[in-house]
């Protein structure tokens, strides 16, 4: 018969007789021996009692025991703070009373953390109230204006011709379903009852607009629609404001720029931190539930998540969170919207909500505590320049315009800073990337905007006491709705006037590969490109990788694969603790940089190995490429040799060659832009090479790493699952460090890496029907059943990592092994 081990604390006060241990003396059960025992209080005897009877223990005798053990035995402060999950499916539980878990709502207590258990009924109204609250603030923060009508109107129009509306007879509806356009929202209007004028939504927005004929008839239409329950949300009726409103009251019903990127800057900083870390202990236990759920049916838990209880509910234990060095400027890297403020007028700096939720406009960054002091002068310049220009600003809803976005990116200089320095005495180099929509737009007259804008920066940059650092202007061509563009899209590298001897000499950028800056990191110099990811708080990313290299045990017999390497920052700063590095990287440019920097800082012991961007790649990268490293570099046994790396050499070759011709028939040359690209393409052309190259084995020599580690760093999206499923099904990786800037996701991911294998009979989602509003845990639960058979991990310790303060946004740091 298995047993668990259970701390003291956490067991029921007993009330039973304590037994004498295991070796102690028996006591003789002789009856002549029992009268010849010494009686240690002669007070005790009961004169009725016969000669040779066994005396029964009286309540007294009891008493001193009980109150020596309450002295040591307490009850954990988690007792019946969760309700037992067999007593409600089953309305019975074979541990009775002495279940340390609750058996209904009346034995429910309130956890030490001031909260329910969420699948109570207590804690499930909790949580509705919460999303009432922010429902409520959201439809405060949201601004509903007469420009929003006119787009929606012009787009169906088709001719471009705006009706009139009478705004004192319009509403906005919050919270439709997002997919509805204006068919849909009428079909609604019928099935209500509602009699109206006109009705107008726009796919991809949860708002609409209607306009009724008189006032009785909106009076009556507002009382039905106002609360009525649609897809689970319930619908707000907002007014539409005209075009020209107060600045005042414009500002109670948007927050501003502060507000919308910096939430937490009113917060004392340690405040802050209290907060991040109560959010990523959630994002613990939400781990330690969903592995609950997706383990399988009839199989014993995994341990982690069996103590999980012990912890408060944390799938494992949170070491506690690492500060910021720098507090305020931290980011060297700020991204700027280009579009109208509130009154109208031409804007660089942050949008002020949702596109989804209609809110467009864009205000200036002046006070945002984490922008630096040189991103806030730049974009002011860019400001000036724009409002000049002969070129529209972007317009989301109507999709047209030409100056969407600058970027910002600045390269420090070696060493350690503080709060108490100045911003710009630290800053070495800056680049902007100006992003732009060439569509239907005149090639002279964009040739002189561009001329223009540079002689903007140039003139600026030297304007400002002290000057501004200025080394490489890019512009970028993208016609998305969005501004994020992938990373492909063209560039041109502009030059830089320069003034100081009154004449005009050009910087002669014309390559890609000096489009380019350069940060420190841990004493090492890094180059940036344009695209390519960087830490936007280098500071504490020092501190971030530090704790990575820690937790992963690396030695010198240590092979380290750095997926998601993006400029290979982390496989650099920890390559003189491996014997050698592996980096991985879907974006070609990072690839490049990536092998620059290990040549600008003499490192040797580190490849890097690009993949485009098709999920075939993908798939044969992380099962095929990934397995034929590890076999290459790992000190295996003659069993595990016995396959040839030659046959999954020559796979290889076929899955590239397939690969190639299929995206050489897909690439297509842009006509408009001046492109400087040649470097990227000379690496994607030859980067399956590389690859072949790098999984070749040394036939002379045997494999030199006995332990494999892998340490990866996903976009917010997380790993895609081909690459979970190398990670998971190779039985030498042991460790893997895992760092995330959207927790959310790092649960996601763990679940399919941390849960038991089903039976062959239970594999596949043959329960899943493709909802379409399922959670990213709840799906990874359903891909979990797909998983071959394997060992999993188990978390073992997170750290929480404060890379941005004065948002709502904290890196995450977990330790897996098996």
């Amino acid at each position: 018969m298995e047993t668990s081990s259970v701390e003291i604390n956490e067991l029921p006060l007993p009330t039973k007789t304590l037994t004498p241990p295991a070796s102690a003396e028996p006591i003789p059960m002789d009856t002549s021996s029992i009268d010849e025992l010494p009686s240690s209080d002669s007070n005790l005897t009961d004169n009725n009692e016969a000669v040779g009877e066994k005396r029964k223990r009286t309540d007294e005798d009891e008493k001193p025991n009980l109150e020596s053990l309450e002295t040591k035995i307490t009850p954990s402060p988690w007792w019946k703070t969760s309700l037992c999950s067999y007593f409600r499916r089953e309305a019975s539980c074979s541990h009775g009373s002495e279940c340390k878990y609750a058996h209904g709502e009346a034995e429910l207590r309130m956890k030490p953390d001031n909260t329910w258990d969420p699948t109570s009924e207590r804690g499930k109204k909790v949580k509705a109230m919460k999303l009432s609250e922010q429902e409520e603030k959201e439809d405060d923060e949201v601004l509903f204006t007469e420009q929003m009508m006119e787009s929606i109107d012009g787009d169906e129009g088709g001719g471009g011709s705006v009706s009139v509306v009478d705004l004192s007879l319009s509403k906005c509806l919050v919270h439709l379903p997002n997919k509805w356009q204006s068919d849909e929202l009428k079909k609604f209007f019928g099935e209500q009852g509602v009699q109206y004028k006109s009705a107008k939504k726009r796919r991809g927005m949860i708002v609409g607009f209607v306009t009724f004929e008189n006032a009785e008839q909106m009076q009556s239409g507002v009382e039905i629609l106002d609360g009525k329950t649609v897809n689970s949300s319930n619908l707000k009726i907002a007014d539409v404001l005209p075009r020209t409103f107060d600045k005042n009251d414009a500002r109670k019903s948007v927050k501003s720029a502060r507000g919308a990127v910096t939430p937490l800057a009113d917060l004392s900083y340690a405040d802050q931190l209290e907060q991040k870390k109560t959010s990523i202990g959630q994002m613990l236990k939400k781990l330690a539930r969903n592995a609950r759920k997706a383990c399988p049916n009839g199989n014993s838990l995994p341990q982690w998540v069996l103590t999980s209880r012990d912890r408060g509910g944390l799938a494992c234990n949170l070491e506690g969170i690492i500060e910021s060095p720098i507090t305020n400027g931290y980011r060297n890297k700020c991204e700027f919207s280009v579009g109208l403020s509130l009154q109208g007028k031409p804007t660089v700096g942050f949008s002020l909500g949702s596109f989804c939720a209609g809110v467009t406009a864009v205000e200036e960054p002046v006070d945002c505590p984490n922008v630096s002091k040189i991103a806030v002068q730049y974009a002011s310049i860019f400001q000036k320049f724009i409002e000049k220009s002969k070129l529209q600003v972007w317009n989301r809803f109507q999709h047209s315009g030409f100056w969407r976005q600058l970027t910002v990116r600045e390269g420090r200089k070696p060493g350690v800073f503080s709060n108490d320095e100045d911003a710009i005495t630290r800053i070495a180099e800056v680049m902007l990337i100006v992003q732009v929509c060439l569509t239907d737009s005149d090639e002279t007259e964009v040739a002189t905007e561009f001329e223009e804008m540079a002689k903007a920066f140039a003139e600026g940059a030297r304007a400002s006491s002290p000057t501004l650092p200025l080394t490489v202007l890019v512009v970028q061509n993208h016609s998305g709705i969005s501004n994020v563009a992938p990373p492909d899209s063209p560039l041109q590298v502009l030059p830089i006037p320069m003034l100081d001897n009154g004449t005009n000499q050009e910087q002669t950028t014309n390559a890609l590969t000096e489009a380019r800056i350069h940060d420190h990191i841990n004493n090492l110099r890094f180059s940036i490109s344009p695209t390519a990811f960087f830490q936007v708080n280098t500071v504490t990313a020092e501190k971030l990788y530090t704790i990575a290299g820690d937790w992963a045990d690396l030695g010198p017999d240590t092979l380290l694969f750095d997926v998601c390497c993006g400029t290979g920052t982390i496989g650099l700063t920890l390559a003189h603790r491996v014997g050698m590095v592996i980096g991985i990287e879907m974006n070609a440019s990072a690839v490049a940089d990536a092998e620059r920097n290990a040549t600008i800082n003499g490192i040797s012991n580190c490849k890097f190995i690009c993949s485009k961007a098709c999920i075939l790649t993908i798939t044969y990268l992380a099962e095929n490429v990934m397995s034929s490293l590890l076999k290459q570099y790992l000190d295996v046994t003659e069993m595990e040799e016995a396959k040839p790396l030659s046959n999954a050499n020559d796979d290889l070759d076929k899955q590239i060659s397939s690969t190639e011709e299929m995206s050489n028939s897909e690439h297509v040359a842009d006509q408009n832009l001046p492109t400087t690209n040649s470097r990227v393409e000379e690496l994607q052309n030859n980067e399956q090479k590389d690859i072949s190259s790098s999984v070749e084995p040394e036939k002379s020599t045997k494999p030199q790493f006995k332990n494999v580690v892998a340490i990866v760093d996903p976009p917010r999206s997380g790993l895609h699952p081909a690459v979970i499923k190398a990670l998971r099904t190779h039985p030498r990786l042991k460790r893997l460090v895992y760092i995330s800037c959207n927790p959310e996701t790092l649960v996601a991911n763990a679940i399919e890496l941390c849960t038991p294998s089903f039976d062959e009979a239970d594999r596949g989602n043959k329960n899943y029907r493709g909802r379409k509003k399922i959670g990213i845990a709840a799906l990874a639960r359903h891909r979990a059943k797909s998983m071959p058979t394997s060992e999993a991990f188990r978390p073992v310790k997170a750290m929480a990592v404060d890379l941005f303060p004065h948002t709502d946004h904290c890196e995450m740091v977990m330790l897996l092994e098996r």
